[in-house]
């Protein structure tokens, strides 16, 4: 049976066990914070880059590209996006579940694997999956240059055709409480979405249109606005589409390392309301030990003096 000693000894660990979960809570919504603005930057910035590419497009007579270049899906490159630590929640073990039925799916294509992150990397080579490439410690700080160094490894590779597809599966960020888990294909880039939704043209805005509210000036010009190239319209096409790729790794890595900043909070946060609940709990049972113990001394008091008096 537990004594008074035992119990004052748990209540103390659990409250240094909270002290714990309390600051790395903490620390993750100040790295959440860091990490939510670098998505907000990253997303604009992935859109105008496709609005370039697409009007770049629109000026040369076929859009050919290496990265473009459709074929038969034999062998597929897939890009896992997991953390490199615990303490997240359900955020790792969510993509490697995901991962895991998407090779399944697609073990006839013979995949292989293309591993961010220490957890993600530990796991699917645990079960017998094969690794072409890994990248570890990049959640924590994620850089341009390791987008572009990864971004370079997925073109080379789909270049060289020793892989016919590449597809991403990691974990968007969309708010503190909610995570999507999305599988994409990176490669090939898919000719619909460089090709132009109208075909470019040089127009006049109306002077009444700059006074028109539900139509902003800023945005006719954007819908109309036709560029001046220094350089070939082909060259220039050729250097977006890889600057295009390495934007989308880039935000990728940023969306995944937000969602596990956020599911970091989330689960410290709960780890620190589950430790106060139980501090609670066992106070309660010590308490109630106590108390037996002081009536039992009563008790044996009285029946001492009872028997005294007599």
């Amino acid at each position: 049976m537990a004594t008074l000693l035992d119990y004052r000894r748990r209540i103390r660990s659990v409250k240094s066990t909270q002290q714990i979960t309390r600051a790395m809570k903490f620390v993750a919504a100040a790295k959440l914070r860091r990490a939510q603005e670098g998505v907000f930057a990253a997303r604009p910035y992935a859109k105008e880059i496709l609005r370039v590419l697409q009007s770049a497009a629109a000026r040369i007579e076929s859009a050919v590209h290496p990265l473009l270049e459709r074929r038969p899906e034999e062998k597929i490159l897939v890009v896992v996006l997991t953390g490199d630590r615990s303490l997240a929640g359900a955020f790792n073990s969510n993509v490697i579940r995901r991962a895991t039925a998407f090779l399944r799916e697609n073990s006839a294509k013979h995949p292989q694997i293309l591993a961010i992150g220490r957890k993600g990397r530990n796991s699917l080579k645990n079960a017998g999956w094969a690794i072409l490439a890994e990248y570890l410690n990049v959640s924590t700080n994620v850089t341009f240059s390791i987008a572009k160094e990864i971004a370079a490894k997925i073109a080379e590779l789909y270049s060289t055709h020793e892989v016919d597809a590449v597809y991403c599966v990691y974990n968007e960020f969309k708010n503190v409480l909610v995570q999507t888990l999305r599988t994409e294909k990176l490669l090939p880039i898919d000719p619909d979405l460089v090709a132009p939704n109208e075909p470019p043209e040089k127009k006049f805005i109306p002077k009444e249109m700059k006074t028109d509210t539900t139509n902003p000036p800023e945005a006719a010009a954007r819908q109309s606005v036709d560029y001046i190239y220094e350089q070939p319209v082909e060259e220039i096409f050729n250097g977006l589409v890889p600057r295009y790729l390495e934007s989308e790794v880039f935000r990728m890595l940023l969306e995944s390392a937000a969602a596990e900043w956020a599911a970091r909070m989330t689960a410290m946060d709960s780890a620190t309301r589950n430790a106060s609940e139980l501090i609670d709990k066992v106070t309660l049972e010590m308490n109630k030990i106590r108390q037996a113990g002081i009536t039992k001394e009563l008790i044996e008091i009285v029946s001492g003096a009872a028997s005294a008096m007599s």
